[in-house]
């Protein structure tokens, strides 16, 4: 094997012992700043062929690394390597422990003190944690909220930390704690306090924000510091589709639970650009939302739409429309943060829109004063000449539920609620009927026999999984779905799908590493046929946001 490192060999049996015994670092913990005793494979200096001798990296793979690193004019961290094509989050996942990063003019062996030494004097490029504040130290993998306030307070009772070892002292951080967090943090104490909190990020040139900032401008998500990258996230290289099935025009209608969506989630970047883009790259029009724990998350997503401050939303060639969101008033499910609401998101240009939207209350209280029952939000819409009655449906999954995949199980059908039984009255009365969300059970399952009754057809059979990880992509569940009534049939073009290229981004956290998912619910689409006209406008997607309202109607 030539090239400049000769000595790569695989790791020892136990990924988390570099020492022999003398010393262990948590396996979870970033060590691509630096190289350990040449075990490992520098990705700058590597050759094809000695790529290739890492698991999964064949030799177009490795010609891809070839042509990326010299494109990037080499890689700035371990991470860096996701965003090659044919590696990903999770092959990286796999090769990360038998591969580095330094630069190509520098030596590939380094003693430990001069080790530290080269740590010392790095560019600031982590979280100062003389300035950041609790909310902002939450972000460091591995610092709690009790460790946050702990660091907080020791610093206003002892002053400024002087070196990145004065952290031990903080009660509840050990050496192991301050192995994992090392890299992600450093000390500054000469900068003067600064009333723009960045989250704790700094740079030479200029300020940019750091994954959940509440104000992005799009310039300053180029080459974002101390991140997991240094480069944006690609999307899948994707035609919207025209429009039109078999020469009608059609509206794309979706779900999509994002799974605790807080507002800090929704400013994530990350996390914005995948729902935003993928609405955008599937022509979805309209959008039933579940599990937001804050009213307000919806309308970051609406807002980006709309004024497109993110480079991959500024930049998309075709119209990007006129959007508006409705919230429920009420809280319509819970979740393990807590409750959640429901809401809708929709393309005005598309020819749809919302007349009222209500909460559905269900008259069953338990023992301790709380509804038995989901909450279903009902909105009613204009689709051209259609009128749509849209359910939004969040019904939290047990765990014999969530891996039934259809099969019935009686014995624990009490541990997870079911629709309302006065809901049937509504399907009655209701006519076009759509019921989109999460239903907590598999289409076949008997929770979900009061819609069969009334003639409703579920479009996602219980053999086909709508949620989605990166440890399983294909996912293992169904339990997002999308009911029709029989009037409604006639304008169903046939066409409904699961979406899942598009769903991760490496801004977005994957508990000790990056690349996450938005949510671990996949959207779920269908087609209809309508009449529309698409309205005319005189500059697309640039419409201050328009949430709407509506307490009135609330029932």
């Amino acid at each position: 094997m030539g090239g400049s490192l000769g000595c790569h060999r695989s790791i020892p049996r136990d990924p988390t012992d570099f020492s022999c015994g003398k010393r262990k670092f948590s396996a979870a913990c970033n060590f691509g700043h630096i190289l350990v005793n040449q075990e490992r494979l520098n990705i700058n200096t590597a050759t094809e062929e000695e790529l290739m001798t890492l698991p999964g990296v064949n030799r177009a793979v490795a010609q891809n690394i070839v042509e990326y690193r010299d494109c990037i004019g080499g890689f700035k961290k371990v991470e860096d390597l996701a965003l090659v094509s044919g590696i990903g989050a999770t092959k990286l996942e796999v090769i990360k422990l038998e591969i580095c990063v330094s630069s190509r003019t520098s030596s590939s062996q380094h003693s430990p003190s001069s080790l530290r030494k080269d740590l010392d004097h790095q560019s600031c490029t982590g979280m100062n944690i003389n300035t950041a504040t609790p909310a902002q130290l939450m972000s460091i993998r591995g610092i709690t909220e009790k460790i946050a306030k702990n660091i907080v307070a020791y610093r206003a009772e002892h002053g400024p930390f002087r070196t990145i070892e004065d952290l031990v002292r903080v009660n509840h951080i050990n050496s192991s704690l301050l192995d994992k967090i090392r890299f992600q943090v450093f000390v500054e104490r000469s900068r003067a306090p600064s009333t723009n909190t960045n989250a704790g990020l700094t740079c030479t040139t200029k300020s940019h924000p750091s994954p959940t900032s509440f104000s992005l401008r799009s310039d300053d998500l180029d080459l974002p510091p101390g991140g997991p990258t240094q480069i944006l996230s690609v999307r899948p290289n994707v035609e919207p589709p025209s429009g039109l099935r078999d020469g009608k025009p059609v509206v794309r209608v979706a779900t999509w639970s994002l799974q605790g969506c807080s507002c800090d989630k929704a400013n994530n970047p990350g996390v914005k650009e995948v729902v935003c883009m993928t609405l955008l790259e599937n022509d979805v029009k309209l959008l039933a939302v579940q599990d937001l724990l804050e009213r307000e998350a919806l309308d970051k997503f609406c807002v980006e739409l709309n004024q497109g401050t993110l480079a991959s939303v500024r930049k998309w060639k075709w119209p990007r429309g006129l959007w508006k969101c409705v919230v429920s008033e009420k809280p319509t499910g819970r979740s393990s943060k807590g409750v959640s609401y429901s809401g809708f998101l929709w393309d005005t240009t598309s020819g749809i829109d919302l007349k009222d939207a209500a909460v559905q209350e269900s008259p069953v209280v338990n023992d301790n004063g709380n509804h038995s029952y989901p909450r279903l939000y009902l909105a009613h819409f204009s689709v051209g000449s259609y009128e749509l009655t849209a359910v939004n449906v969040h019904i939290q999954a047990s765990a014999a539920s969530g891996e039934s995949n259809g099969k019935n199980h009686n014995t624990d059908e009490a541990k997870c609620p079911h629709l309302p039984p006065s809901f049937q009255e509504t399907l009655k009365v209701e006519k076009e009927l759509v019921l989109l969300g999460d239903f907590g059970s598999p289409a076949q399952s008997s929770e979900l026999d009061i819609l069969r009754k009334e003639k409703l057809c579920a479009l996602i059979p219980s053999s086909q999984f709508t949620n989605i990880s990166t440890r399983a992509p294909q996912g293992t569940r169904c339990l997002d779905n999308i009911w029709l009534s029989r009037s409604l049939k006639k304008i169903y073009s046939g066409h409904c799908m699961v979406i899942r290229e598009g769903l991760t981004n490496p801004w977005i956290p994957d508990n000790w590493s990056w690349g996450g998912v938005a949510s671990d619910h996949c959207p779920v689409v269908a087609e209809f046929y309508a009449d529309v006209a698409p309205k005319e406008l005189t500059r697309p997607g640039m419409a201050v946001v328009d949430r709407v309202d509506m307490p009135k109607h609330e029932r």
